[in-house]
């Protein structure tokens, strides 16, 4: 077969629920709100495919600099780089 190189490419464990949690994620998280400046963490909510983030961003922690729409975006670091990631609040949590 030919090879796919899509976004979700290799994604089995990282993108799939534990038993438990399947299912639709709760309204909570949809209206969850943050502040410019805020640092929140990107974990990926599969169930959620708009506004999906890389999942090579999945658990890392970012900076709130702006937001579009009702999308986020975020400064994450990757290796030595500043990244820029737009994502939805479904797939990001506040860090305590």
């Amino acid at each position: 077969m030919a090879h796919h190189h899509g976004m979700r490419k290799k994604t089995r464990d990282k993108l799939s629920k534990t038993v438990r949690t399947r299912g639709i994620s709760p309204v909570v998280r949809a209206i969850q709100d943050f502040n410019i400046g805020d640092k929140v963490h990107v974990i990926i909510d599969p169930s959620k495919h708009k506004g999906m983030p890389h999942p090579k961003f999945h658990g890392r922690t970012g900076e709130v600099v702006g937001k579009r729409g009702r999308a986020f975006v975020l400064k994450v670091t990757d290796g030595n780089a500043s990244k820029t990631v737009i994502a939805i609040p479904e797939h990001l949590t506040a860090q305590k």
